[in-house]
């Protein structure tokens, strides 16, 4: 019994550890990502006027970055599993830091059709490799906490994106250079940077971590190793081996495909359009533009935090999804009607819905699947949800261009927000037994019933 209450306590304090250590980096690394993503929201006009793109071909260009991701983030899945979560990271985070910097010197359209789509290969398997390395690394009834703190992390960097980038465009003319060109160069060195850094702090294995003792690396390794088989054996994943297209077929599957699609449109309507839509406030400038859109964000923060104390009480998440959907989908509609300054009000209120619905909605694949079938379960997931992300920046585009507003779409995130609340309903849970493996999941935690792997 003591030597049981020993490696309880070594593991409790190899967690601390992790999170004290590990969790800041991935924080950084996602900072860097969205100020990657979201640039060219802030950059729109000012291409428009240098390089002459406009609403339409801004909003395609905005959108084709998703559709490499789509394409590109399963075989950069299994690129992953193949050379580890630590090498493939720091080729995701330097691959993207390059493309984002030949931002700077776009000079038409087809060059940027092409730097976005290649800005979405190389960040495609950005998400499903941390959750991987958070699978290998965090037991289960830490790891919805570690991936609850670490997508709450990108509303803290949506927040940071708007000022940070009103400041460099204000660095017009600096150098001969254009403030849109500082923006992109800036935030494309910094993310090489922190991929260099990335490889040589972050360790691949347990057994590599000079921070852990002896007794912690052991614990550690155990306990994720007796999840691991007890998952096998719930889950029947057989010597490793994912029939990824099979995946595909999984009505569930699709369904969180779908629950996510929605919540992408969302996300990705606001950190491409809101920018714009801020600046129909009478007597904004380039820098108050950048901490105006940052309202929202920080508004999304508080929200997540609220989200994930209630998530520990409840005993399915689903009706906090369903909730954290309408909320989306009322602000949203509240914003299409309302005067530019109390859009942004509603518009924050959309942003503490459907921000926190994307914790809410990956505790759900997370606490149900095994880990060897969590990377490419997330991987289908994530690439087809986010083709939210071509969908909503084109269709902005679109209808930007052809009726000068974009009330329409906003009318439109609206409804798919309430669609994808319905299509909650329909998700499948299965209880915790009350196993070993179950008390070690997330408080509250519900199951998917497994039927993913083959």
């Amino acid at each position: 019994m003591q030597s049981v209450d020993i490696a309880v306590t070594d593991v409790a304090s190899a967690m601390k550890k992790f999170f004290r250590r590990v969790l800041p980096v991935m924080l950084v690394m996602l900072v860097c990502n969205q100020l990657n993503r979201s640039n060219i929201g802030y950059a729109q006009d000012h291409l428009q006027a240098d390089v002459g793109i406009g609403a339409a071909a801004y909003g395609f260009g905005a959108g084709l970055f998703f559709i490499a991701y789509a394409i590109f983030e399963l075989p950069s899945n299994v690129m992953m599993e193949k050379y580890g979560a630590k090498i493939w990271l720091t080729r995701i985070m330097v691959s993207w830091g390059i493309v984002s910097f030949l931002m700077a010197f776009v000079q038409n359209e087809m060059m940027f059709y092409v730097l976005r789509f290649l800005l979405g290969a190389a960040e495609a398997g950005f998400f499903p490799a941390v959750i991987f390395y958070f699978a290998r690394w965090v037991p289960a009834g830490q790891r919805g906490k570690a991936t609850a703190v670490f997508i709450a992390g990108s509303s803290v960097a949506a927040a940071l994106s708007g000022p940070i980038a009103g400041l460099l465009l204000s660095l017009h003319d600096v150098l001969g250079l254009r403030g849109w060109q500082w923006l992109f160069g800036f935030e494309g060195v910094l993310s090489v940077v922190v991929g260099i850094i990335v490889f040589f702090f972050l360790d691949a294995k347990i057994q590599d971590a000079k921070w852990l003792t002896a007794g912690e690396k052991s614990a550690l390794t155990a306990t994720i190793d007796q999840e691991d088989a007890q998952h096998t054996t719930a889950n029947g994943t057989q010597g490793g081996k994912v029939n990824r297209w099979k995946m595909l077929l999984n009505p569930q599957i699709l369904l969180l495909c779908g629950i996510y699609f929605s919540v992408q449109l969302s996300i990705y309507a606001n950190t491409f359009w809101l920018p714009t839509i801020v600046k129909q406030i009478p007597g904004t400038t380039d820098l108050s533009v950048g901490f105006l859109s940052s309202i929202p964000w920080v508004c999304a923060v508080f929200a997540m935090y609220f989200a994930a104390k209630w998530q520990d009480k409840a005993k399915s998440k689903r009706p906090l999804l369903v909730a954290a959907l309408l909320v989306a989908a009322v602000g949203t509609l509240a914003a299409a009607v309302a005067t530019p300054v109390l859009a942004l009000v509603f518009l924050a209120i959309a942003a503490m819905g459907f921000k926190s619905a994307s914790p809410l909605f990956w505790t759900i694949p997370q606490s149900a699947l095994h880990p060897l079938v969590l990377a490419p379960a997330i991987a289908i997931i994530n690439s087809l949800g986010n083709l939210g992300g071509f969908v909503a920046p084109f269709g902005f585009g679109i209808i930007k261009e052809q009726t000068g507003s974009v009330v329409p779409g906003l009318f439109a995130l609206a409804a798919a927000s309430t669609v994808a609340a319905i299509l909650v309903y329909f998700l499948k849970e299965r209880k915790p037994a009350g196993d070993v493996t179950e008390k070690a999941a997330v408080p509250g935690a519900t199951r998917m019933e497994p039927s993913t792997a083959k």
